[in-house]
């Protein structure tokens, strides 16, 4: 296990940290904190990566665990006024304004649900989910059916 091949898998896997971090940063700043704290762990880590799980699903686990952690150390500084502009839900809308607001309405839930979704949303199996979270199989469905019944109400409240 070389620098080398750290450095290969990390960039090879970087659009991981990169999602991670849009869900729980509202600041350019922060964003770029949280990507190198999470690079920060990875590499201080990677020693104790033995290649039972994928890369991928490691690097999940740490960059979630270390969002949530830093997440936790500071207020979030959020104003949800100024996030998105009010948007009528009855008409079509394009898909980044879309996207936009799905982003939105993740910051509105808590740590554990956003990690939860974000990995649903990169189509990672409930087994995936599980070994990255940490919790059964099962409670990864509950949980996901939950979150998604959470953000429809948010999204179709505009609770913004």
């Amino acid at each position: 296990m070389s620098e080398i091949e750290f450095l290969q898998l990390l960039s090879a896997n970087q659009g991981i940290i990169g999602k991670v971090c849009s869900i729980y940063c509202n600041q350019r700043e922060d964003y770029e904190d949280l990507f190198q704290e999470i690079t920060y762990h990875a590499w201080r880590g990677y020693k104790n990566f033995r290649g039972e799980s994928k890369f991928s699903t490691w690097l999940y686990r740490i960059a979630l665990n270390t969002a949530i952690s830093s997440f936790r150390k500071k207020e979030p500084a959020i104003d949800l006024v100024s996030v998105l502009p009010d948007i009528n839900l009855d008409h079509p809308v394009e898909k980044n304004e879309q996207h936009q607001q799905l982003l939105w309405a993740i910051k509105q839930l808590n740590e554990g649900e956003r990690a939860i979704i974000t990995l649903y949303l990169e189509e990672m199996s409930y087994q995936e989910i599980s070994e990255i979270i940490g919790i059964s199989e099962n409670n990864v469905g509950v949980k996901i059916n939950r979150i998604k019944n959470k953000l429809y109400q948010i999204l179709s409240h505009g609770n913004r």
